[in-house]
């Protein structure tokens, strides 16, 4: 209880926070009144950005449901957010119980929910850690990761809805090199990130005036495609959050329009 009362005591409920303002556009109840407030400012520049928000969610399952039945055993995945249905772990857990999952985030309200309900089969292990993906090094030199990940099998890296929180002076290149620098051959990287390329003018400026402390970045599919060059991109490629192997794949699917998130999922090459 002191540890939950103390990390509670950290939170600042007058300043939206990502993963809470993510919590309400997706319909949950753990979030604050400056977070709500937050959402609804982008909602009225982009209407549809609450089906954006489950188009998004509905990528990461897909794309941890498709390497655990590919082989990979470990995931570590940065920017977790508040607990929803369907997380990582339990996803990956279906597939193989013994599945691996660290869970990073900086918010202490993200951190208290996962401890709580983010709870590993018998035969697996789910590991929670504080820290920041813009200072990598704290991340994979943590020694909860170090512990719970074996750095000499494949691990799949989750950077979802993230790093448009990164902006260019934070050095996003940089923050990903380091990362995949780490990665063993055959690793993956799954990302996605908001772009605004194809809002039309008047939506783009509403963004901004709502954006008026610059902690968002949003990216064209060209520079996400950039930031991971090195990687080997799955097909197809850079493409929409719903585009991305979708299940119903003969049904209409929501436009890059709406949903305005790209994504790619991409395998780490053999080194030498």
């Amino acid at each position: 209880m002191s540890d939950r009362r103390s990390a509670l005591d950290r939170i600042d409920t007058t300043v939206a926070h990502p993963a809470r303002r993510y919590n309400y556009l997706l319909g949950g109840k753990d979030n604050f009144a400056a977070d709500r407030a937050s959402a609804e400012a982008i909602e009225k520049a982009m209407p549809a950005i609450r089906l954006a928000a489950l188009e998004n969610r509905a990528f990461l399952q897909r794309a941890v449901k498709f390497l655990a039945e590919r082989g990979i055993r470990q995931f570590l995945d940065i920017g977790t957010g508040i607990p929803t249905a369907d997380n990582t772990h339990e996803v990956a857990q279906r597939i193989d119980p013994a599945a691996r999952i660290v869970y990073v985030d900086n918010d202490p309200i993200v951190l208290t929910h996962a401890r709580a309900l983010l709870t590993s089969t018998p035969e697996g292990v789910t590991a929670y850690i504080d820290a920041d993906l813009r200072d990598p090094r704290t991340i994979l030199d943590d020694p909860e990761v170090r512990a719970t990940l074996d750095w000499d099998r494949p691990i799949a890296v989750m950077m979802v809805a993230v790093l448009h929180f990164i902006r260019d002076d934070e050095d996003p290149q940089g923050v990903v090199d380091t990362i995949l620098d780490a990665l063993p051959p055959g690793s993956y990287v799954v990302a996605s990130h908001s772009t605004w390329e194809y809002l039309p003018a008047d939506a783009i400026a509403a963004l901004e005036a709502a954006n008026a402390d610059g902690r968002f970045r949003a990216r064209t599919g060209e520079q996400l495609g950039k930031l991971f060059q090195r990687l080997d991109l799955l097909e197809p490629g850079v493409q929409s959050v719903s585009e991305w192997w979708p299940q119903e794949a003969s049904q209409p699917r929501p436009s890059i329009e709406d949903v305005a998130f790209n994504a790619i999922v991409g395998q780490v090459r053999a080194r030498g």
